[in-house]
């Protein structure tokens, strides 16, 4: 059994299981799930490919006897001359006396090291004696500490492998085997531990990718399911003719994008199940005008609707733009932490007695003193500003209504379908016609007063601009320090004409919004700021966005920070200033320069930070593989998908016997407990 104890395994003591369990490793099945983390490849390629400062393998056969020579306190100098194809080598090893004894004229060599095409030399890392057909050609390493070496790791791997085989159960149906051409579980575990060559080593990784993608895939689908089903009688049965009146009163023409994605979520709340829908829309692509008409189809079917955002700001523009679309079609009201007292009770008495048909407002939507008469729908803006408790607690407002998450940070399809893989997700990618693109530039520390003298330029013809530092930490100091000195700066830069704000994240909510609701009002000119502004709110007038030490943000977050201006009808700008000392920073600002679609960059930045810091440390939720790599791997990942979508919705966990082991797997995940619970 797989299950036991790894002091079962031949060669594993009391002393050594404990060593092993430093690293998670307490069964037969860990010890064997523990796979390498890298392999050195011994490949002895033709003298002509080497290329310099690589690390090569190399065969020859040793000319004369080794000379030895000590320096230092206990440091030597190993070196020889050996012949390969005809050419005289020079190798050089440090610190390994012993080994002179080892080597000999005459002898067959092969050795792995640091490769110098100008002296024709190679500074030895590790070296066999013998011709290199007698040693592995693939060598796997493994992560590892303490007393645990790579030596005895793959020893009782060995043993185990030796011992165990035949309990190990395959767990993927043998149809997609067969399809995808990938061996079973038995002899791909054999392969990934001790590969014979590196197309046996290929395949094998090949089957866990599959493998890891399916089972996470399968829980995923599965949640949606059973969250699904258990929402089942939940139609809204809105009116089709009048939602088609409202769209045609908007003063322009939605996009292909916007009528799709739209149709997406009709269909949803129509259907017997409740909706739980992320919809991605770029900074401007009309998010917002999607959710209005979902808002009226919810009143149109006798329902409330309610829309929480992150801050009072913001609240207050979407209660604005929604009073102005709707007019008398439905009676708005705004709940924020702002209103209190007698307004408050009255206004929670209006939503409770179905007087009220649409909330806008913040968390203040959440408190429990605030009922709904028949919730419908539920809209979340920056959903990820929000966390789960907060966002359950609105959703449980109302009877198992229809959730609508919203996001301006575009996420990659590798990630949307791995991340919110229990949620459905709708795009909208096309910006409406007519936008003027934002123009990008990046410029180096030194021509600052040249930025400066621009944005009071732009400052004269009734523009503002944003300022930004970079904010690693909210509690940097350091960080805010920066933006401190900065404001100091532009104040005696700037005549005292030209208002000058500072915001940070250390200011309350209040003290925060004051100065938003000032900035948009053109009482301050030029707003110094963290990246508190990155999210949200709608300054038409800002044209100008200037970015300090942009080489310390993600693509993502650049973007983000753009999307701020370029809101109104004049032409708008982002400036980058920025000396990034890496080739990945240089890239980022060039990237930043030639695209201003917010889904291409999201997929640049993917590929160079990596799935782990797209979403920050805090972000839970995204799994981590062993062997697949959601960016490098994302076709196994849509086909796993595809694949785990027809098991759940077919019920081939029920119906076929070769789905089992699946089955049995997923009845015993603690993942899906959790969730379910």
């Amino acid at each position: 059994m797989l299950s036991e104890s790894v002091t079962q395994i031949k060669g594993v003591g009391e002393k050594f299981a404990e060593d092993l369990a430093v690293i998670n490793i307490h069964t037969v099945e860990d010890l064997l799930n523990n796979y390498p983390y890298k392999y050195n490849v011994f490949e002895i390629k033709p003298l002509s490919e080497l290329i310099h400062d690589d690390k090569v393998t190399i065969e020859g056969r040793v000319i004369h006897e080794p000379s030895l020579t000590y320096y230092g306190k206990n440091k030597s100098r190993l070196s020889f001359t050996l012949e390969v194809e005809g050419v005289a080598i020079k190798a050089v090893m440090f610190n390994r006396a012993f080994a002179k004894k080892q080597i000999h004229a005459g002898d067959m060599i092969t050795l792995t090291g640091k490769w110098d095409t100008h002296r024709l030399q190679i500074t030895v890392s590790s070296y066999k004696t013998g011709p290199a057909e007698n040693h592995a050609e693939i060598q796997s390493i493994y992560s590892v500490k303490g007393d645990v070496t790579n030596y005895k790791l793959k020893k009782i791997i060995k043993n185990a492998l030796s011992a165990y085989s035949n309990d190990i159960d395959e767990m993927v149906p043998q149809r997609y085997l067969n399809a995808y051409k990938l061996p079973n579980r038995k002899d791909a575990l054999l392969t990934i531990h001790f590969p014979p060559n590196r197309l046996a080593l290929k395949h094998a990784r090949r089957r866990f990718i599959y493998e890891e993608f399916l089972l996470f895939q399968l829980k995923m689908q599965l949640l949606r399911k059973l969250k699904r089903e258990a929402t089942q009688g939940n139609a809204q049965h809105y009116d089709s003719e009048k939602v088609k009146e409202f769209v045609n009163i908007f003063p322009f023409t939605l996009t292909e994008a916007q009528n799709k994605s739209l149709n997406q979520l009709l269909t949803d709340m129509k259907s017997p199940y409740r909706m739980n829908r992320l919809l991605q829309g770029d900074v401007g692509s009309g998010k917002t005008a999607v959710a209005a008409v979902c808002l009226y189809a919810s009143i149109t079917a006798g329902k409330q609707g309610a829309l929480m955002v992150p801050t009072e700001i913001l609240a207050e523009q979407h209660y604005q733009s929604l009073t102005k679309l709707f007019g008398e079609r439905a009676q708005i009201v705004l709940l924020t932490g702002s209103v209190k007292g007698k307004r408050r009770r009255e206004m929670v008495e209006a939503i409770k007695s179905h007087n009220v048909q649409i909330v806008v407002g913040t968390h203040a939507l959440i408190q429990d003193d605030v009922y709904f008469n028949d919730l419908g729908l539920v809209i979340v803006d920056e959903q990820h500003r929000f966390g789960v408790n907060q966002r359950r607690t609105l959703r449980d407002k109302g009877l198992n209504p229809d959730v609508l998450f919203m996001t301006a940070t575009p996420i990659p399809r590798t990630l949307a379908i791995t991340a919110f893989g229990d949620m459905d997700v709708s795009v909208i990618d096309e910006m409406p016609v007519g936008r003027k693109e934002i123009e990008t530039y990046w410029i180096k520390e030194n021509a600052l007063d040249r930025v400066l003298g621009f944005i009071e330029k732009r400052i004269m013809l009734k523009e503002q601009a944003y300022v930004i530092c970079p904010l690693i930490e909210e509690s940097d100091k350091l960080d805010i320090q920066n933006a401190v000195d900065l404001y100091h700066q532009l104040q005696e830069y700037y005549p005292d004409n030209i208002k000058i704000g500072l915001m940070h994240g250390r200011l309350s909510t209040d003290e925060k919004d004051s100065i938003m609701k000032d900035f948009a009002a053109n009482r301050i000119q030029i707003l110094v700021s963290t990246t508190v502004v990155e999210v949200g709110v709608n300054v038409p007038n800002a044209t100008i966005m200037v970015i300090y030490d942009a080489e310390r943000f993600g693509l993502s977050q650049l973007h983000q920070l753009r999307g701020r201006v370029g809101r109104g009808e004049q032409q708008s700008y982002c400036i980058l200033i920025a000396d990034p000392k890496g080739e990945v920073g240089k890239e980022r600002m060039r990237i930043m320069t030639e695209t201003t679609n917010g889904f291409e960059l999201s997929e640049q930045d993917l590929k160079l930070r990596g799935p782990g810091d797209f979403f920050g440390k805090k972000q839970s939720g995204l799994p981590d593989f062993k062997v697949a790599d959601m960016v490098h791997d994302y076709k196994a990942l849509e086909t796993a998908r595809n694949d785990a979508q027809e098991i759940i919705e077919m019920n081939m966990l029920e119906q076929d016997e070769e789905f089992y082991k699946l089955k049995q797997y997923l009845e015993n995940d603690s993942f899906l407990k959790e969730k379910l619970d």
